[in-house]
């Protein structure tokens, strides 16, 4: 009984299918969809299996689909700010992919085949609409957005830096938000509500099964991109190209890499994981797709990023550009890390590869700075000495220049460590030397031997200090540290011996048998007595317009003078003062008392001149 009443049943909506496909083709179709969806027995093909076209199926399909819709299709309205009407248009796409796909085997009936080619063209407009409404959700989406911390606690971001309320002008409605600045890393930008990523996932998912994935990431890629390329302008970041960030003054050029430093940070710690967050999300289930998008954002800003850094490593190798480099090279050493995160798929091994490069590029200007340092040590002129054989100026700028440097010792020995013909240490011991051997034809300047001396004496002594106790002096290390002390001893001993030999050997006293003795031995005191006056008054009125910078060794200077003079100088005195034959009144031939000489010895080495000697 209940078989006989089924087979009555479908009889009975045969007839129905029949009478209406005469009479009323749309209220067919919708009858027709009513029992289809209750039971599959009433398809429209089995209602109207008196139709003996092989096609004849698909047409009525496609009829009732494309009449379900064009209405979308031409709707003013957005189909998604109603659900029912999203859930309704979504439902239609579905069964249309799947009509085509079903009957797809089939178009090598010419009938079939046209009946496909009118769903093509159906299923071409439905995804035009459905691109439109991507479009608009994601911009509409994009009105308010909320910043998540680890800690899941919410920040939100204004739109406007200074929260002016007269805006008007410059209000748009389509306007993309964007982040403002941050210190704390530690935070995932959320630019879209979870709903809206939800609806957006589902019209992914209907146009990459129709073949559109391209085209959807092209707009959502386009949407996104505006979003980052104004959020990295708000961090300062101006779109430089490598020929303009090389015409510009170095003075801007710092400026601009500080700018660069916060931003590549921001960027590859906050913006880029964020959007390959986002990315996943809306393209969930098509890691292809997703990929694409992702590199299509973050491309742009990515090479922007990249060609300043490859403007500054290709730029000019001048010394006192070292420091700004360094910071450049340094950011983004840190962030290779987040480079390979970030950039790991197939799409962005490019931009991934091209950090590397210009990362390396940029040790490669480190290394050419350093070269620079040295044709610069080279080509330091002699010119005019350095009045009282002061400190030279080389002295000071590569000494300080060589401590500043070597608070990035870490990163500098990596630098060198890929020059297999060089290590840092070595480095720094070759400058050393070049230095010391452009000092030396310095020296050559000074036509006094002894002035010459206290030349290297100076400019040895302050090397040697800059070097103890930090990091240049752990590089060189304590033997070369031992090696310098020992050339500023040598110096000394050079200084005393041409200086003050030969107004000490006046003083010496012959005693030997053949010395000449009485009036003679008397006018030989007298004649030494009084050259000793001329040689010490004449080496005192020189040297008092020399210099020592450092205080310790200029004390030392004369305390050496006065150990050296000053037992000689008394002892003398004495064998004068009890020479029988000299005169009655031998003091009013003695010019200076030792105190005198000590006095006088006292004020040597007070130069005056910025250049001759201050130290710094």
């Amino acid at each position: 009984m209940a078989e006989n009443g089924e087979e009555k049943l479908l009889a009975v909506a045969r007839h129905i299918a029949r009478t209406l496909g005469h009479n009323d083709d749309t209220m067919a179709d919708d009858i027709l969809q009513i029992f289809s969806n209750f039971d599959g027995r009433f398809s429209r093909e089995k209602m109207t299996d008196d139709d003996p076209r092989p096609c004849a199926p698909l047409e009525h399909c496609l009829k009732s689909l494309h009449r379900q819709i064009s209405q979308y299709v031409a709707s003013d309205n957005p189909i998604w700010a109603d659900s029912a009407d999203s859930s309704a248009f979504l439902d239609s796409v579905d069964e249309l992919i799947s009509t085509i796909k079903d009957w797809s085997p089939m178009a090598g009936d010419k009938s079939i085949n046209a009946c496909l080619a009118r769903a093509d063209d159906l299923l071409q407009q439905s995804m035009f609409r459905l691109e439109d409404e991507f479009r608009s959700l994601m911009e509409r989406g994009g009105d308010s957005f909320e910043l998540c911390d680890s800690t899941t606690a919410n920040l939100s971001f204004d739109d406007d830096d200074d929260g002016d309320e007269d805006d008007s002008d410059n209000s748009d409605s389509n306007q993309i938000p964007v982040a403002q600045p941050v210190n704390d890393y530690d935070i995932i930008i959320d630019a879209l509500p979870s709903v809206t990523v939800n609806d957006l996932n589902e019209m992914a998912k209907r146009m990459v099964s129709a073949g559109f994935g391209k085209e959807c990431s092209h707009v959502y890629s386009s949407c996104r991109r505006e979003f980052l390329e104004e959020s990295m302008s708000r961090l300062g970041l101006q779109k430089l190209s490598i020929e303009e960030v090389q015409k510009m003054p170095w003075q801007e050029v710092e400026e601009q890499i500080d700018r660069w430093v916060k931003a590549t940070n921001v960027a590859l710690r906050i913006l880029f994981p964020s959007e390959r967050r986002l990315c996943d999300r809306v393209f969930f289930g098509f890691s292809s797709a997703a990929d694409l998008s992702f590199m299509e954002v973050c491309r742009g800003s990515t090479i922007q990023l990249l060609n300043f850094a490859d403007a500054i490593a290709i730029g000019s190798r001048s010394p006192e550009r070292l420091f700004k480099v360094l910071d450049v090279f340094e950011t983004l050493r840190d962030l290779m890390p987040e480079f390979e995160a970030v950039f790991s798929d197939q799409y962005c091994l490019l931009l991934r590869n091209e950090a590397v490069t210009i990362w390396k590029r940029l040790g490669e200007a480190i290394r050419g700075i350093f070269m620079e340092l040295e044709n610069l040590i080279r080509r330091d002129p002699a010119k005019a000495a350095v009045p009282g054989g002061g400190l030279h100026p080389i002295t000071r700028y590569v000494m300080n220049y060589l401590r500043a440097a070597c608070r990035s010792t870490q990163t500098l020995e990596q630098v060198f460590e890929k020059d297999s013909s060089s290590s840092l240490s070595v480095q720094m011991a070759w400058i050393m030397e070049l230095l010391e051997s452009n000092l030396e034809v310095k020296s050559k300047i000074y036509r006094d031997p002894a002035l010459c001396s206290v030349f290297m004496m100076n400019n040895g002594r302050y090397i040697v200090q800059k070097v103890n106790d930090n990091e240049l002096g752990s590089l060189l290390g304590d033997d070369w540290i031992r090696k310098h002390n020992a050339k500023v001893r040598q110096y000394h001993s050079n200084y005393q011996r041409s200086s003050w030999n030969k107004v000490l050997g006046v003083l010496k006293i012959d005693n030997s048998p053949s010395a000449p003795s009485g009036a003679a031995g008397a006018r030989s005191l007298k004649e030494k007595l009084k050259l000793f006056y001329s040689y010490f008054d004449e080496t005192c009125k020189t040297q008092s317009s020399w210099v020592v910078f450092d205080e310790q060794l200029r004390e030392e200077l004369k305390i050496a003078i006065t150990k050296l003079l000053l037992p000689a100088y008394g002892n003398f005195i004495v064998k004068f003062q009890n020479s029988p034959d000299i005169c009655k009144h031998p003091e009013r031939l003695i010019k200076y008392t030792v105190e005198d000489v000590e006095a006088q010895i006292d004020e040597l080495f007070q130069g005056t001149g910025a250049s001759a000697g201050g130290k710094k």
